[in-house]
């Protein structure tokens, strides 16, 4: 006879979460995007939500670090002299802004804009100061939102013998999510790190929940995370 449809589930998490188990020498967190840009409150694109998640981020980072699990960032940018769709037509907030005319949601506003029109304020590309990378951590700019596309992330997770990635950051639903895909389709050991995601709304969120957990990601918090890296220090 089949198995019980729950029984089945049961069994197949057991094994996702046998094979994500996150080792200490074999790990790596991936920080996304936590950029003015998308953070602070009037930029364009802003995520209120993503405010919420960096005092817990920030614990995250920290103890990543003290157990020696490499640290690595990401920042979604946009240039002029690129002009690919993720500025026109779905970005149109990353354009540059018109003198003279309205910014905000919706019109071009210079959002994580590089180049000659690149400025500071809630737009700008920069890494809010609470996350700041360290000296030597990974900084990858990216103009699109999947960030191994084009960049040097997946070369430097494999030089360091990097399996398992803890990803973090914004936006849920657009370059979290086709980093987790691209991740998991590279087959790196993903693990997300829920309560260190953030959207613009919670539907959004758990519709990319249930897509990963099926066939992409593992899913745990912060708190399960960090005791998990614990159990493996020397």
């Amino acid at each position: 006879m089949p198995m019980p449809k729950q029984l089945t589930a049961r069994a197949s998490e057991a094994r996702i979460d046998e094979t994500h188990r996150c080792p200490r020498d074999r790990t790596a967190l991936l920080v996304v995007d936590m950029q003015y840009g998308f953070l602070a409150p009037g930029a364009s694109l802003e995520v209120p939500k993503g405010r919420a998640i960096i005092p817990r981020l920030r614990r995250l980072i920290a103890a990543c670090r003290a157990d020696g699990v490499p640290v690595m960032f990401t920042q979604f940018v946009y240039s002029a002299a690129v002009p690919c769709l993720r500025g026109h037509p779905f970005g149109i907030e990353h354009l540059p802004a018109h003198a003279g005319q309205s910014t905000g949601y919706g019109y071009p506003s210079g959002n994580c804009l590089v180049g000659p029109d690149a400025g500071p304020g809630p737009e700008s590309r920069d890494i809010i100061p609470e996350l700041a990378p360290l000296p030597g951590e990974l900084v990858v700019m990216s103009h699109v939102y999947d960030k191994f596309f084009d960049t040097p992330l997946d070369l430097a997770l494999r030089s360091r013998d990097i399996t398992h990635l803890l990803v973090t950051g914004v936006t849920t639903d657009i370059c979290v999510n086709c980093t987790v895909l691209s991740a998991a389709n590279r087959n790196f050991r993903v693990t997300v790190v829920t309560d260190a995601v953030a959207t613009i709304a919670d539907d959004l969120q758990d519709a990319c929940f249930n897509i990963w957990q099926r066939k992409f990601a593992r899913l745990r918090t912060a708190a399960q995370v960090a005791f998990e890296l614990s159990r493996t220090r020397k």
